[in-house]
């Protein structure tokens, strides 16, 4: 479950993302196909958890697809789009219904709410609207600025302080021998990946 819920978490973010800078309404319309099989596995006991798991998934990838379709240019939006989800996921949780999908869906935002507050503490707002505003073969000089900006002592100070808070909140769930906070363990501590990732292709961009 731990292994599952990084997976879907981290790989597809890189799947989706050309997806839904060319194609942002397949990327939507696919959170159809998603809660379709999430629906169609739940509703058998063999394969209930794992589509217990596909529906939370369905939630982040209905965000991803309107944001990064249609507002990705506008960071100050971001992180209430990707909450869409969120009183559906904890009316659930308050029902003791979909544990496993809702904190999947739970811990990827809190994954996103971290990055964001990084985001802003730093100063990289206003390069993130300049690299969603111009083409990605003009990003480059853009993406090297942001990275000297991460890179000063208040940067690395900032980056160690995430870090840190990301293992103290997705490792503490593990010592649950529970399925629903394996998944929640996964989401949050898959987005290190996700952000170291991403920094190394702008490093070297």
């Amino acid at each position: 479950m731990f292994a599952a819920a990084s997976f879907l978490v981290s790989v597809p973010v890189f799947a989706q993302a050309p997806l839904v800078r060319q194609l942002p309404l397949l990327s939507l319309l696919m959170t159809l196909f998603w809660v379709w099989l999430g629906l169609t596995l739940f509703k058998e006991p063999a394969t209930r958890t794992w589509g217990d798991l596909l529906l939370g998934f369905s939630w982040s990838w209905l965000a991803g697809s309107i944001y990064w379709g249609w507002f990705r240019w506008e960071p100050l939006i971001h992180l209430p789009v990707e909450a869409i989800g969120l009183p559906f996921a904890l009316w659930g949780l308050w029902c003791g219904w979909g544990k496993i999908g809702n904190l999947f869906y739970l811990g990827s935002l809190v994954g996103t709410a971290l990055t964001d507050i990084y985001f802003y503490l730093t100063d990289l707002i206003p390069y993130w609207r300049q690299v969603m505003q111009v083409d990605s073969a003009l990003a480059t000089p853009i993406l090297q600025s942001a990275i000297a900006q991460v890179k000063t002592p208040w940067g690395i100070t900032c980056s160690i302080v995430l870090i840190v808070t990301l293992l103290v909140i997705g490792l503490w769930p593990l010592s649950k021998n529970q399925l629903h906070w394996k998944a929640f363990s996964g989401a949050v501590l898959s987005t290190i990946l996700v952000d170291s990732l991403f920094w190394i292709a702008a490093s070297i961009a």
